[in-house]
Parts: structure tokens; sequence; C-alpha cells
């Protein structure tokens, strides 16, 4: 018995000294593979737009299997009030976590998913993950349902306010922006100029009150202390004194390109008012006056095949940029070659603008053949700056059918917003235009090559000639959905970006004034028969080898 007690005692002894603390086994390291929401892959970092505010859903995908039973809500949440809000939905899949939203979602809203690392659903994640989506508009209508004709005169109407409203109380020319001040701009003023004979034919204003802006515009600028260089007018003025405010350094002198939008403008006046009574006619001899001191061949700089754009008492041509196309400045070659006392020979134009062909270029974009220009068409204002007076109807020469060339161009920008290759929220058939405009960090040209996700609404809108349906259902977008966050006081405002929550709340003169003339254009031809009615301008085409 002894021997079995010693026994006992050594066994108990022996696993007494074998006892260890409890073994822990670490959980296993995963790492997130994938996200989606609403089929959508949602990246770390990235953004989702255009969600329903219900029937969210997001599946997380994991390197390893889970066990859905332990989820820590604490370290998966929603911001903007939702929280834990969610209903994990069970499946048999082992690595992935889907979860639907139980609360109805605001319109137009950001929300944030956070997924914090550490312990959790069994594992540990080793890297945290967040991504933000945006949920869609709402499309229920901002403003009563008018006629469509109804429509087109409201936007007429109101874009119009702008030159007739905020005009420059001294001299009647239009100030380059809201909040610009005493800055009067000569492109936007041409514009503005355009926007009359469409206030006076749709009653928005009266036929005296018309002359009678134009009389101030006229006189202030034949004041001999209005800053003129060769007849050329600068690109930003002092609509006070009418001293030069420099657009740049070096930009101090004659913008022959402002000019020219500027002189469009004021024939096309000229034959509104050229029949009419004394006043009346004595105010187109004013403007005839301006447009004979245009020196358009002295831009040639001494005698070059090509016109410059810029030139400055002080620093004489150092600015060194001809105007050559394709590009906005069809225009200018054309009043060049129209001009009774400074003209330039077909050969300038030849070899300047149209750069002996090589604007052309023929290749075809989303099923569009382009005649000219870079690829995709660039913005959309090439198509309607030298086209507010200049008719492109039945207009051609050696390079172009140029209503071919606006139409196809008009269509590649529609088309390319439809396919919408960047995923740029708002995108497609109701929510197009790309052309130079305001964004959210500044100002720039915005085209298919150069799409940071803005709209202007003056892209789409002054392309009604061109893309008639298309354009209407902009307008409807621009109008009833997003409603007073871009229509106010003078129209529309220059521009939004639904990717950045974004909306300008500025107007811009050259912006402005191509929505009511093209509109116009589009309903009645009106300021496209005027221009085309000057027998100066018809001389010019013809010279340059046009048929219209």
């Amino acid at each position: 018995m002894k021997s079995h007690f010693l026994y006992f005692i050594l066994v108990a002894t022996l696993l007494s000294s074998c006892k260890q603390d409890p073994i822990i086994i670490p959980l296993t390291n995963t790492y997130i593979e994938s996200v989606s929401i609403n089929g959508n892959q949602a990246f770390n970092g990235g953004s989702v737009y255009n969600l329903p505010v219900d029937s969210v859903v997001i599946s997380i995908h994991f390197s390893s299997g889970i066990d859905k039973k332990k989820i820590d809500p604490t370290k998966i949440f929603i911001n903007n009030g939702i929280d834990t809000s969610f209903v994990v939905q069970t499946d048999t899949i082992s690595k992935q976590l889907t979860f639907r939203i139980r609360k109805k979602l605001n319109y137009y809203t950001p929300y944030t998913l956070y997924l914090a690392d550490g312990e959790n659903l069994g594992v540990k994640l080793i890297d945290s993950y967040q991504f933000s989506f945006v949920t869609k508009l709402d499309i229920t209508p901002k403003f009563p349902t008018i006629s469509d004709d109804s429509l087109l005169t409201l936007v007429q109407k109101q874009t119009f306010k702008f030159f007739w409203d905020y005009a420059h109380p001294t001299s009647g020319l239009a100030r380059e922006r809201n909040g610009s001040g005493d800055i009067v701009t000569f492109g936007g003023s041409g514009f503005g100029i355009m926007t009359i004979p469409v206030a006076i034919e749709r009653g928005f204003i009266t036929r005296a009150q018309g002359l009678e802006r134009m009389n101030k515009i006229v006189n202030f600028l034949q004041l001999s202390t209005t800053d003129k260089f060769h007849g050329a007018f600068p690109h930003w003025m002092n609509g006070t004194t009418g001293k030069v405010i420099p657009f740049g350094t070096k930009d101090n002198g004659a913008d022959l390109v402002e000019t020219a939008f500027f002189m469009q403008g004021l024939l096309t006046v000229q034959s509104y008012f050229k029949n009419g009574n004394a006043d009346e006619k004595a105010m187109c001899s004013k403007i005839e006056t301006l447009w004979e001191n245009v020196e358009w061949s002295w831009f040639q700089q001494s005698g070059q095949q090509k016109l410059y754009w810029h030139w400055s008492p002080t620093y004489n041509w150092d600015m060194n940029m001809p105007v050559t196309g394709w590009n906005e400045g069809l225009i200018i070659y054309v009043l060049a070659a129209s001009s009774p006392t400074y003209p330039i020979a077909k050969s300038v134009y030849d070899n300047g603008f149209a750069r002996n062909g090589a604007i052309k270029n023929g290749r075809t974009f989303y099923g569009i053949t382009l005649p000219l220009g870079e690829d995709n068409g660039g913005p959309m204002f090439f198509a309607h700056y030298s086209f507010l007076g200049l008719n492109p109807t039945h207009l051609s020469d050696t390079y172009a059918n140029y209503w071919n060339q606006n139409t196809a161009h008009a269509q590649i920008n529609y088309k390319y917003c439809v396919a919408n290759p960047h995923k740029n929220f708002g995108y497609g058939e109701n929510c197009w235009g790309l052309t130079a405009s305001d964004i959210p960090t500044g100002y720039t040209a915005s085209s298919p090559n150069n799409d940071g996700g803005t709209i202007a609404p003056t892209a789409a809108l002054a392309s009604f000639p061109y893309t008639p349906v298309e354009s209407m259902r902009a307008l409807h977008f621009f109008y009833y959905t997003l409603g007073d966050k871009m229509f106010g006081e003078y129209g529309f405002k220059d521009a939004f970006n639904l990717n950045n929550r974004w909306f300008a709340d500025s107007y811009l003169a050259i912006d402005q004034g191509p929505i009511v003339v093209m509109i116009e254009n589009y309903r009645t031809g009106l300021l496209w028969n005027l221009f085309m009615q000057n027998t100066q301008i018809q001389t010019g085409l013809t010279k340059l080898g046009f048929s219209y």
C-alpha cells in the first residue's frame, strides 16, 4: 500500500510541475479585399455617386473567413445620422459581410462608411477602410411646369436682365461678371448688345429704350478719353473712366478677339436700327465710324500672313499670340476681310486661321465625323462665339461645311457626357455641356479632353440650333431638377459640379449672352438674319471663298 501511495504522490508532483497558463489562440489577421455598394465598387478613400435613398446594400469581402455573430457595430458605422442603423443579411459566404441601411436617406446628401481596424467579426482587421457615397438628386420639379415655348422665353428674359439691369451705369457696357464693379468686358458686351433686338422683339423693353441704351454705349466709346488702340478695344476697361484695365501684365492694349466679338454685336444692332427714324440712323452712323476705325490689317504685325491677338502701347507685340484655328476666331477673319477701310487678303485667312488646311480633322468620335479642330471638338464656345451673328446654316468654304462642323461638335460633346467615361455624377442624356466657365477651383475651358466634372448651362443652351432635342432635355434638368440652385436673378448661374456638390454663384457676361442669342437664332433666326444682311460682310465672305 505504501508503494502505491508513493506512486500517486509522484504522479501528482509531476502533473503539478507540468501545469501551464491557458493557451490563447491569436485572431486571424485579415484585410478587406473589396467593397461594393448597390453593385458599385467602392474604393478605399473614394466616392460612389447617384445612389437611391432607400434599398442601399453594402457588401464587404474579407481575405479570410469571419464570424458574423461576433460583429462589433461600433467599428462599422455610417455618419450623417445613420450610425449603426443597418440590418446584417444572412448568407453562406464565410468571407463576406452584407448589410442593408435601415433608414431612408436624404436626397443628394453625402455619407461616409467607416470600417475601423482592430478586432471584429472574430478576426483582426489590419487596416481601416472608408469611402463616401452620395444619394441621387430629387427629380421632383422645383418650379411650376410650363410649356417649352414659355420656358425658352422665361430663360431669355431673365438672362437678358444681366445685360440690362446689371450693365455699367456710366458706359452701358456689360460688366465682366457679377461683383466686378467698374470692370467691363468687350467680348461679353458684344454678346450683350445682340440681346437688345431680342428684348425689343420679345417685348422685354421698348424700341426707344433699346435705342437709348445703344446711344449710351456708342457715345461713351466715341469719347476721346475712351482707350482705343488702332481702333481696337481692350479685353477689360473701366466703365466709368474709359481707361484700359490690364487683363494681364502685357495685356494692357488691344485685344483683337474681344474687338471682333464686340463688332459682331455692333453690326448686328446696326442692321436692326438702320431703317428707323433719324435718331436711330444717327446712332447707326456712329457704329459705322467705330467699325471703320478698326485697323484690322495692322494686326498682321508688319504684313505677316496671319492676324495677331494682342498689341500693347508699352509692350508692343511681346505677347506674340497669332490667331490660328480651329477655335472661336473665325469671326475675326471674316470681319477683317469685310472691313471697308483696313481689309485683309484671302491669303491671310488661308495661311493664318486655316493654316493651309491644318485645321481639318476628319476623324470619327462617338460615331460622328468631326470636320475641323481638335479631337472630340474642344469646348463648346468654338461653335457659339463666332456664330452668334455669322449664320452657319448654309456656310461652307474649302475647309468645311460649318453647319456640319458645329452640329458634329455639339453631338460629340453631348455623346461624351452620355458615355461619361470618368463616371462624373449627373452626366447623361439630361445633363451635359462642357465649355469655358467657372469651376470649383477657378476657371477653365472644359471639354471632353479637359473634363473635371463641371457642367456649364451655356454649353447646351447656346447649342439649341444644333441639338434642339438634347438641349431641351438639358434645359428641363437645369431648370426643373436643379431649380433655384442654378436659376436665379440673371438666369442660369455659370456652372455646377455635382461631384463636389458645388454650384457657382457667378454670372459671366461671355456665358450669359450666347444663351439669349442662340436660343433666339433657334427660334427665329433673328440675329443671323440681321448680321448676314450687311453687304460688307457678304463681300468679305465672298472674298474668303465662302458660300452662304
